[in-house]
């Protein structure tokens, strides 16, 4: 997954994001202060930066002006619409508003990373592979042919795997924002990824909720 830098001062947000992001397989570096930020940015390859404002020695939108090669995520308290029109403006990728959903920060994320194309190009789980930049799918080593949207729905699964996605958000993510139709629809496709793909144990339906995909089931 992504390799991600943290620029948080409070320790308990940050501990907060270091531990949800690490469990859908992201790596993660926490830094507590714009210099640390910059430093670390400029000396790693990071893929993504979420980027707090109220820094103990600058504000966040020095460090974005001094870091231009990597995606920025804006997470912080400040709402104004100044503030976000200046961080947009600073060519930040997001802008998220505490406080925040977690899960809805993860698909944000994701958002970022695939436009940004820094997601990965691949993911094997036991005998089955998928490579998203084929769109080609094999297990056991054998290619098993899946619609598009069947793929499309493997493919959001898989990248936000260990979180619960509702029958809502899939549709929404898979089928796309204008799509129109009942979320059984969702519980069809599910059924068929699970048959085809022998994942009955990984794809777990949360009860109530909708369906979380497991790289340990």
């Amino acid at each position: 997954m992504a390799n991600i830098l943290i620029v948080e001062d409070e320790r308990a947000i940050a501990d907060l994001l270091a531990m949800n992001l690490q469990a859908v397989g992201h790596g993660c570096t926490v830094t507590m202060t714009g210099k640390a930020a910059v430093t670390a940015a400029k000396e790693q390859g990071f893929d993504l930066m979420l980027l707090d404002i109220m820094l103990p020695d600058m504000e966040g939108f020095a460090v974005a002006e001094r870091v231009r090669d990597v995606p920025i995520i804006f997470l912080t308290a400040r709402g104004a619409d100044a503030d976000k029109i200046r961080g947009f403006g600073l060519g930040a990728d997001d802008y998220i508003t505490k406080p925040f959903s977690v899960s809805e920060l993860l698909l944000r994320v994701q958002a970022v990373l695939r436009r940004t194309h820094r997601e990965d190009k691949s993911y094997t789980l036991g005998p089955l592979s998928v490579r998203f930049d084929a769109h080609e799918v094999t297990l056991d080593g054998e290619r098993v042919e899946l619609t598009s949207q069947e793929f499309a729905l493997l493919r959001t699964l898989i990248e936000n795997r260990n979180v619960c996605l509702s029958r809502q958000r899939l549709l929404s993510e898979a089928w796309g924002m204008d799509f129109v139709g009942e979320s059984r629809t969702v519980d069809v496709h599910i059924q068929k990824l699970r048959h085809k793909l022998r994942l009955e144990d990984a794809i777990q339906t949360v009860y109530k909720s909708g369906y979380r995909f497991v790289d340990k089931p």
